[in-house]
């Protein structure tokens, strides 16, 4: 007898009504078992497997046997269903392993938080950082950027990929005008003035040697690494910074919204309410105005030196023969002098002052002694703490140079210089002692040179003081030896240059009886026993007193070298190149340095009794101040008829 068993599927509902009490442990559902297994078990078939189908219930009704090679087939595939629903079972074991964020969700929120809360940092720092040293105050860090606010309301709206790109390059603009912004600081603190983007890049250069002297090759190259890695890892992390912030936003673009709205509305009131801190206004978009001031900067730099380049191609005596050309000093030995740093700090300064003014008071009486009169006054550099050449050139050549480009644009024409114009009347042999000089210097024939004796020319033999090559002693030995006390058909105009007070003013040499200088190999104990540069400089107290020091040094070996091998002939014009860096002369110093001429002969100094210098080596207070780059048209109007045309208005 056949029958048949029904059973109909249950309704959705009551599927779907499965409570976790129903399923494993790990609220997967495990597969149905199988019928001989359940049967085993003593349990009931489900009812697909009682089920059976019209053909076997007609095989059945006919009690014919079923044929075995069917049934083993049908057990074949059975048993491969259920193999196959094994194998596709995940195995619990085979899983991966819960990662860190997953072990430890509290420290991972932590440090999610922590970094989006540095990025955060990083972006508003860069916004807000100031480029003059003077405003770097916490206050300054405390107020709402209108570029940050324009920036978030702009990646808002971007699409995903043009965000991300958007977020990295304002990333690495931020981090490029936070590198500008330091070097500003920088420039500020040493020449008194910011970076300039067109042509101080190879100040850069000159700053990397400056550290070799100072602080030796290795020390040198650790900073410069250190530099480069800092660099990198701004630019990186800035734009990472960035990144990180707008998809942040982005997964919470409601909320990103309304605090940038809100921060806006803030900027505007207090804009117009002019509200600050400590002096800062809260409203900054100082990042907006330091990019127009460097645009500005760009545009007037081009605009200057196409100007510059008219200027110096007019020069009143440009055509004025060397015969009519200095001849109140026709047979005297005229020295040009330079002294590295010596500014109006080292003779006014409450702790310098007092030793440099004792050497100046001394050497005037040690001169007048020695039959020598004497005249100062102050001249305005064109340069401060550092940068000498441009103080030099400008001092020689009549033209303002206070900048790379202006130096370049003169040295490669054929404006007459102080030193060009001796050259010019065939009356005297022109040299330059220039101990500073390590290499080729081609700027010599500019200045009207007959031959320079540089660092590798004049015979020294012993150690160097940090920057410079050797002391000034040696080098006003030097000079006697290779010119001054040679017999000679011509009296010398000579340019010296001495680096002694060159910073980082440690270790400083020592003033010997000029028969023991030598080849300088004297010095070697000299270099050993001194101060370390490092040590020097971490106050600066002990940096400004080390600074008087080495001016004391360096006048004194001047003044000294007068007394011992000066003549009749003698006249020595002598003079700072510019003021020492901002933290030995202070905030908002003067670009005042002194000046002074030295003569034996009465009538020399009698010449320039209208400029109403000070009758002695240190300038008084009272004394006339002119910018350095008048002291050309002057001079040669002392000393010689005026020039074929008017003289330039600067002279006047």
């Amino acid at each position: 007898m056949s029958h048949t068993t029904s059973s109909r599927p249950l309704p959705q509902e009551e599927r779907n009504t499965a409570t976790e009490e129903d399923l494993p442990a790990d609220g997967r559902p495990e597969p149905a078992p199988d019928a001989a297994e359940a049967a085993s078990d003593g349990g009931e078939a489900p009812a697909h497997a009682a089920e059976a189908t019209p053909e076997q219930d007609t095989v059945a009704s006919e009690g014919t046997d079923p044929d075995p090679a069917t049934d083993l087939e049908a057990a074949t595939e059975s048993e491969a269903a259920t193999e196959s629903e094994v194998a596709t079972e995940p195995d619990p074991a085979a899983r991966p392993a819960p990662g860190w964020r997953d072990r430890h969700p509290a420290a991972a929120r932590t440090l999610a938080w922590t970094t989006t809360v540095l990025a955060a940092a990083l972006v508003l720092v860069t916004l807000l950082l100031p480029n003059d040293p003077a405003r770097l105050t916490p206050a300054e860090f405390v107020r709402i950027p209108v570029e940050g606010i324009a920036g978030a309301a702009l990646l808002l709206v971007l699409p995903q990929t043009v965000r991300r790109v958007a977020a990295v390059l304002a990333g690495v603009g931020l981090a490029l005008l936070a590198i500008l912004d330091v070097l500003d600081i920088g420039f500020i603190g040493t020449l008194g003035r910011g970076f300039n983007v067109v042509f101080d890049w190879p100040l850069l250069g000159d700053g990397a040697s400056f550290l070799q002297d100072s602080i030796g090759p290795a020390g040198a190259l650790g900073v410069e690494i250190g530099a480069v890695v800092l660099v990198l890892a701004l630019l990186v992390l800035t734009a990472l910074a960035v990144v990180r912030l707008s998809n942040l936003m982005a997964r919470h673009r409601a909320t990103a919204a309304g605090t940038t709205l809100a921060l806006g509305t803030a900027w505007v009131l207090s804009a117009a309410l002019g509200l600050q801190i400590a002096g800062a206004p809260v409203a900054s978009r100082s990042t907006s105005d330091l990019v127009q001031a460097r645009m500005d900067a760009v545009s007037a730099t081009l605009k200057d030196e196409r100007d510059f380049a008219k200027q110096a191609a007019t020069d009143p005596y440009h055509s004025t023969p060397g015969s009519r050309l200095l001849t109140g000093l026709r047979g005297k030995d005229v020295i040009f002098t330079f002294i590295e740093s010596y500014g109006r700090s080292a003779v006014q300064d409450p702790l310098m002052a007092p030793g440099v003014d004792e050497v100046l008071a001394k050497g005037t009486k040690r001169l007048r002694a020695a039959g020598y009169s004497a005249r100062s006054g102050w001249l305005t550099s064109a340069t401060y703490g550092g940068s000498s050449w441009l103080g030099h050139s400008t001092f020689l050549s009549g033209l303002w140079i206070d900048n790379q480009q202006r130096y370049r644009t003169v040295t490669a024409g054929d404006h007459l210089t102080l030193t060009k114009a001796f050259q010019r009347t065939g009356a005297w042999r022109t040299v330059g002692i220039m101990p500073g000089v390590t290499k080729g210097w081609p700027e010599a024939s500019w200045y009207g040179l007959d031959h320079v004796y540089d660092s590798r020319e004049l015979g020294y033999k012993g150690p160097k003081f940090s920057w410079s090559t050797m002391p000034d002693q040696y080098s006003l030995s030097a000079f006697q030896r290779l010119e001054h006390g040679r017999p000679h058909d011509k009296p010398l105009m000579s340019e010296i240059i001495l680096t002694s007070s060159h910073n980082p003013w440690a270790p400083l040499p020592k003033t010997l009886p000029w028969n023991k200088v030598g080849d300088g190999s004297v010095y070697n104990s000299v270099e050993k026993a001194g101060k370390n540069p490092v040590d020097v400089w971490q106050q600066t107290d002990r940096v400004r007193t080390e600074y008087g020091k080495s001016i004391q040094y360096s006048l004194n070996s001047l003044i000294s070298y007068v007394e011992k091998y000066g003549n009749k002939n003698t006249v020595l014009v002598f003079l700072g190149d510019h003021q020492p860096v901002a933290k030995v002369s202070g905030d908002h110093a003067s670009r005042d340095v002194p000046v002074a001429l030295v003569a034996h002969d009465p009538d020399v100094l009698k010449r320039i009794s209208n400029w109403h210098w000070t009758p002695s080596l240190n300038p008084g207070h009272q004394a006339p101040v002119w910018r350095m780059d008048t002291f050309r048209d002057r001079f040669l109007k002392a000393y010689g008829p005026h020039p074929d045309s008017a003289v330039s208005p600067a002279a006047r």
